[in-house]
């Protein structure tokens, strides 16, 4: 070998250095919630073979340390918009087919869409459908407006948005590190020259590339979902919703009226009720009971006037 220092030693310096420049990454993004901006402390230099190391430059070479605060703070945001909606349309297929339209006139597309028959209550069938689709995020309200135009009465609209900023800024400062050390394994497999220390030198690269090729995938997941917001659409028949009607005699409006009218007199009662407790009820009070003890008093007396004298004997 050319390397000074053994094969094997220099692959677990550059796999300890990839672990301990993922945290410092973490930890500035949880600083840059805070708008706080992180200093790196001076690292020590090291001995390997000999040769001294600095550890300051490996870990600038690799794009770790605090490197990634400034970066995490100077990130534009990226949010993920979604949408729901829920609405009642004459037609659903018909609707269902204006809103892949849409979506191919702004440039996006659909994710998945479904037709089927919903059994109302009376029996009968009524088709509904459900549909996503995906548009451009600076589209998203405008695709929604047109799509609420289409509807007869919109029973459901919700909007939700995602901030991964710093879960997409902590990927690419990954990725930077893994890409320097791959760059770094390559370097070290053409200065090799014992058979050993290359197939070791090449089993770490096929793990770095490896784990290059998910970051990748996570970055280009983040990226493409702030860009293309998704909105979900449940189409529901009219006829679904409107109330049973027996040749124009509609029970439910019956029932309605007789519940109202229940309601109506029992609420005449409590008030009934409440009136004589709080107020008729005190009144009584007051002018009965004095009125009670004057009858009392006049029974009373009439009735000891009304006993004979007891005659006295003669001796």
């Amino acid at each position: 070998m050319k390397t000074k220092a053994p094969l094997l030693l220099v692959i677990a310096i550059i796999t300890a250095v990839l672990l301990g420049a993922c945290a410092p990454a973490a930890a500035a993004m949880a600083d840059y919630e805070r708008g706080v901006a992180m200093e790196a402390p001076s690292s020590p230099n090291m001995s390997f073979g000999g040769e001294m190391v600095a550890m300051d430059s490996m870990e600038e070479s690799y794009g770790g340390g605090a490197a990634s605060a400034p970066q995490a703070a100077n990130a534009e945001r990226l949010v993920i918009q979604n949408a729901s909606l829920s609405i009642v349309v004459d037609q659903p297929e018909e609707s269902m087919q204006n809103i892949t339209a849409l979506a191919e006139r702004f440039g996006g597309f659909v994710v998945n869409s479904y037709l089927y028959q919903r059994t109302l209550a009376n029996g009968l069938e009524a088709p509904s459908a459900s549909i996503t689709i995906r548009v451009p995020a600076e589209r998203l309200t405008e695709a929604l407006d047109l799509i609420e135009q289409d509807a007869r009465i919109v029973q459901n609209r919700n909007l939700s948005g995602q901030d991964v900023t710093a879960e997409y800024t902590d990927l690419q400062s990954r990725l930077r590190n893994l890409e320097d050390a791959e760059r770094l394994l390559r370097q070290i497999m053409q200065d090799a020259e014992d058979t050993e220390d290359v197939l070791a030198a090449f089993n770490q690269l096929n793990y770095i590339t490896e784990q290059i090729e998910v970051l990748k995938g996570q970055i280009k997941y983040y990226e493409e979902s702030a860009a293309m917001s998704s909105i979900s659409v449940e189409l529901v028949a009219s006829q679904a919703v409107q109330p049973i009607t027996i040749g124009g005699w509609e029970p439910v409006g019956v029932a309605k009226d007789a519940i109202q009218a229940l309601l109506s007199a029992l609420q005449g009662i409590v008030n009934a009720l409440i009136w004589l407790v709080l107020y008729a009820l005190p009144i009584l009070l007051v002018l009965g009971f004095p009125l009670y003890l004057l009858v009392r008093w006049l029974r009373n007396r009439r009735a000891a006037g009304s006993k004979p004298v007891a005659k006295r004997k003669k001796r």
